[in-house]
Order: C-alpha cells, then structure tokens, then sequence
C-alpha cells in the first residue's frame, strides 16, 4: 500500500528539520559540516521534500544537467515511513521532471539491495576530495 505523500520543492527555512533526518539517520558528516550541507541543498537543482501533516518525513537532494544525467546526492526517508513505497514514489517524482537522464547515485552496503530490487543497474566509479591529491 502506498502512503499519499505531499512532495514540494525546498526551501531555506526545512534545513532545521533535514539536519534533524540526518541526526536521526546517523549520517554525522552532514550534521558536522552544516555549513557546506545548507550551502549543497541551497544549490542543487533537484531539491524536494516530501511532507505528512506539516511535517518533513523524507528528502531528495540531487544535480542534474536536465538531459543526460540525473544525480542523486542523498536520499532519506523516516524509519517510521520506510517500506510504504516513499522513497519509489520521491525518485518517479524527480526522473519525471527530468524524463530524458539516467538517474544515477551511490549506494551503501546496506542500501544497495533497495535499488537492485526496484531495477537500478549497478556501476562503476570513482571519488577523490581536494585534500588526497598528492
């Protein structure tokens, strides 16, 4: 069964309650360096939330080029939401608006199975920051 969800783009002032997702997550990264997170949501081109009564129960953050390439930086839906078709329903969303990209995004080792099973083909690629360049 598919919870009905309310997906609207992001605004500057739903940071407080995305940096709460985060916290709740366990992803310490973003909630450490809030500056540069606030700073990423306030410049990525695909940008939503998704509410329930007000509330911000999940999010997409994400670049694309509008014709090749979808990227998906982050992509969170609450504990208590999660198997109800949420996050499936926020990634249609997002490849809607954008029909003719490949939708692409990293995986963790725990999340991967969710996209092989919803048919996301797995690659290959490589990171690198600033700071490894020797």
């Amino acid at each position: 069964m598919k919870t009905l969800i309310n997906i609207r783009p992001y605004r500057s002032d739903d940071y407080p309650s995305i940096k709460q997702l985060n916290q709740m997550e366990g992803w310490s990264n973003l909630v450490e360096k809030e500056e540069d997170t606030k700073k990423a949501w306030d410049h990525s081109n695909i940008a939503y939330v998704v509410t329930m009564e007000e509330e911000i129960v999940a999010y997409v953050r994400g670049i694309t080029d509008q014709a090749i390439t979808l990227y998906i930086c982050e992509i969170l839906v609450s504990e208590k939401l999660r198997g109800q078709g949420v996050g499936q329903q926020l990634l249609k969303f997002v490849h809607n608006q954008y029909p003719t990209t490949r939708m692409e995004m990293l995986a963790s080792s725990t999340s991967h199975t969710y996209y092989e099973q919803h048919g996301f083909r797995p690659f290959f690629g490589f990171r690198k920051t600033l700071p490894e360049w020797k």
